[in-house]
């Protein structure tokens, strides 16, 4: 089994009226009469890229993707000031995935995506339960308060020297995601950058251990996709994704019947594999597949994993 496809490109893309002033943008790859495949990006605020659609088989799946409200190429632009960001919350995206799906015809459809991009795959699932499928879910999160903390405060036992420049970030004392969302919301550019480059130099450092981690992996982004990125986070991580605390685990139930596969690595700072081993708990028809070697970013095995569990719905009796 290969564990990746040749690139290729969309057949079809376009720009979705979603309302609120926002156009979002979506592609299409592979099949036109396959299987559908909802491709979930992470961040929030990162925007899709070519790269995931190298997992799945071309001649079976019709691979949908699309750029979250206000990131990649979606209009208009979080790293604009002017841009309203009351009208990006997890509600909105629900909403926008759902709006897709009925504007490319599709009846149900897989879900894959990791890191924030599960959270948000949840969510959706959750909600449309009869929509989906399958999931394939790679890095949980459910964007708890308990897990943006471990991220952005908890972390910083094993990293005590870089928490220590991220915290030196904000004036004064307070909550640390929420006082750099509204550094992002200053209207002294210099002010915003600065505190985009201090935010992205933090996530670095937390997946700079990894195999796949790389250097400047966030930091080294250009300006534009910074600031709409470090903007996007940190307005939905400090607000717990105006998501009830817990509440995609105390829901999991109406999963039920649907198939899952749950791929974490047990070295994964930034997602603690515990939430991933906490919804396997609560969702009987998900398989948790722990990968030893891999953190965040993967690994080889991790790439392995994901490919037998895509395989797994390329199958015509699943």
């Amino acid at each position: 089994m290969p564990t990746t496809f040749p690139p290729i490109d969309p057949y079809a893309d376009g720009l979705l009226e979603v309302g609120q002033g926002n156009r979002v943008y979506w592609c299409t790859s592979g099949n036109p009469a396959g299987r559908p495949v909802l491709v979930v990006h992470g961040g929030p605020g990162s925007g899709s890229s070519p790269g995931p659609r190298k997992s799945f088989d071309p001649n079976i799946f019709r691979i949908v993707q699309f750029d979250q409200r206000g990131c990649g190429r979606s209009v208009p632009s979080a790293a604009d000031p002017d841009t309203d960001m009351a009208v990006n919350t997890t509600e909105h995206l629900i909403a926008d995935m759902e709006r897709l799906r009925i504007h490319l015809g599709i009846d149900r459809w897989l879900l894959y995506g990791g890191s924030w991009g599960s959270t948000l795959i949840l969510a959706y699932a959750e909600r449309y339960p009869a929509r989906v499928t399958g999931i394939v879910l790679v890095g949980i999160t459910t964007t708890r308060r308990r897990e943006i903390d471990w991220l952005y405060r908890g972390v910083a036992r094993l990293l005590p020297v870089e928490w220590e420049r991220f915290r030196a970030g904000l004036p004064g004392d307070g909550d640390l995601v929420d006082g750099y969302r509204q550094l992002l919301e200053h209207p002294d550019p210099e002010i915003r950058r600065s505190a985009a480059i201090e935010w992205c130099r933090w996530e670095d450092a937390v997946i700079a251990h990894e195999s796949l981690g790389r250097p400047g992996q966030y930091s080294a982004k250009p300006d534009t996709a910074m600031l709409t990125f470090v903007r996007i986070c940190t307005h939905y991580f400090a607000h717990a994704a105006w998501l009830d605390e817990g509440v995609l685990l105390r829901e999991a139930g109406r999963l039920a019947g649907i198939p899952g596969e749950l791929i974490h690595g047990r070295l994964d700072l930034s997602a603690p594999l515990e939430t991933a081993w906490e919804l396997a708990k609560v969702w009987p028809d998900a398989r948790l597949h722990v990968i030893d070697d891999s953190g965040h970013t993967g690994s080889p095995a991790m790439s392995d994993a994901i490919a037998r569990a895509i395989a797994r719905f390329a199958d015509p009796d699943v």
